[in-house]
């Protein structure tokens, strides 16, 4: 896999539309490392440090793992400090919608300008969600004294309508760097972002760790610890990413016209992993509603249900009851994307359509119905180690390595996320390489007078 890997790199740098594609990529990268350091006028840093390190109690899982996505913009309470999260709750909303709303899912059957219409909504969405997520952050910034007070009340408003507009616009900034990397270069940009963000908090990260670990044998002890679990979980989910059930489909000899199409026996693929990541990060937007209601109420409040629902939103990241829900929810949303993105029923049908069977079943409803029963043997097996991937990382940087930050950085789901993208990129590089390599030889076919 590495060879393979390392192969499909040197090839695409020799040809000069990828090169191009791929220093695209790498300087759209250097744009957002650059401004994710660019801090939101008007906050206080040495209290951001407190605050995220849980002394203003809004440390803990949830803030860990939303910073991950964001660079680090969201501890330094950047320009990008909301990341692309905002955006990727609202395709994955819109995603559902599809499925769920007739309108919509008509919408998405009418081509180009159908998609079109629907990535509109998106955006719009998307600057929805941003504002109503910085106004969130925002308020509980200003409850531990992080965002600027001047005691002048509309002067306070101001400076409130500026931060939240400086946030949005990051997010809206972010979205449309994310659509001109999918443009014109190699992968899908919104991802390759969350990535470069995973990849950018490594070497500070590490670099802290070394230094806590005091003398040489702790660094020399913490970096074997760290490589074993890093290259442990690597190996992990990449064999799991790339695990499937494979349904054997024979397909007869038929004829079509005037052509006869001998018989062949293709694989029907089942992933184990078919969901990705999206449950998980649907999960986490689903469990960050109650602390961003909780951040509206102060824990000194004289009203005790506002007190109590400030010390719920504590105490909750950080929690038993926030790692069983998050481990729950991501095994339900498994399921249910799954079901959503995968329709036995179609494929059964398609099958019978072209002339498919699975030996010793027969088409149409029996196929379709042995599908399914396969399929929620591999969606419950995929559903455990999404729930695994999640949740166990974080749980041993809590209870068994907590001078680990790093472990805590690239957990599960940031390595979840590196290893999907990085795989998918190869696959669209290699694409693009076996293209250029039939266009090069139908060209000098055409050369030599030959025609098709």
């Amino acid at each position: 896999m590495n060879e393979k890997i390392t192969t499909v790199f040197v090839n695409a740098l020799q040809v000069p539309d990828l090169r191009r594609r791929i220093y695209f990529v790498l300087g759209m990268f250097v744009f957002f490392v650059f401004g994710s350091h660019i801090p939101v006028p008007g906050t206080d840093a040495a209290r951001l440090v407190d605050f995220f390190e849980g002394a203003g109690g809004g440390g803990g899982s949830i803030w860990d793992l939303l910073d991950v996505f964001s660079g680090g913009s969201l501890k330094r309470f950047s320009i990008f400090a909301l990341g692309v999260m905002p955006y990727i709750n609202a395709s994955i909303i819109f995603n559902l919608l599809v499925v769920i709303i007739p309108q919509f899912e008509q919408l998405s059957k009418e081509g180009e300008a159908g998609r079109k219409a629907i990535q509109q909504y998106v955006r719009y969405s998307t600057v929805f969600l941003a504002a109503l997520q910085s106004i969130g952050l925002l308020s509980m910034l200003w409850q531990f004294g992080v965002a600027p007070n001047s005691g002048n009340l509309a002067q306070d408003y101001l400076n409130r309508a500026l931060i939240v507009a400086t946030m949005t616009a990051g997010t809206f900034t972010l979205m449309w760097v994310g659509e001109l990397i999918t443009e014109h270069g190699i992968g899908n940009g919104i991802s390759l972002i969350i990535m470069a963000g995973i990849i950018s908090r490594i070497p500070s990260t590490f670099a802290q760790d070394l230094i806590s670990a005091g003398d040489t044998p702790g660094i020399i002890k913490h970096v074997f610890l760290f490589s074993v679990l890093a290259v442990g979980m690597i190996w992990c989910i990449t064999f799991m990413h790339l695990a499937e059930r494979r349904i054997p489909v024979h397909y007869a000899r038929r004829q079509v016209g005037r052509r006869f199409y001998e018989s062949y026996t293709h694989n029907l693929p089942l992933k184990v992993n078919m969901a990705g990541v999206i449950p998980i990060i649907f999960a986490i937007s689903l469990l960050l509603f109650p602390s961003t209601i909780a951040s509206y109420f102060s824990i000194q409040s004289e009203n005790p249900i506002a007190a109590g629902l400030a010390r719920f939103g504590s105490w909750f990241p950080a929690s038993w009851l926030y790692y069983v829900l998050y481990a729950l929810l991501t095994m339900i949303f498994t399921y249910f994307y799954t079901a959503v993105t995968f329709k036995p029923k179609d494929v059964a049908e398609n099958l019978k359509k072209s002339g498919g069977y699975i030996q010793g079943v027969r088409p149409g409803p029996r196929t379709q119905v042995y599908i399914e029963r396969i399929l929620e043997r591999t969606t419950f097996l995929g559903a455990c180690y999404l729930a695994a991937v999640a949740v166990l990382p974080s749980l041993a940087y809590q209870y068994w390595f907590p001078n680990m930050q790093t472990l805590n950085l690239i957990g599960g789901t940031s390595i979840l996320i590196m290893v999907g993208v990085a795989l998918d990129s190869v696959r669209e590089l290699d694409a693009r390489l076996t293209m250029l390599r039939y266009e090069s030889a139908f060209d000098s076919s055409r050369s030599r007078g030959r025609t098709y």
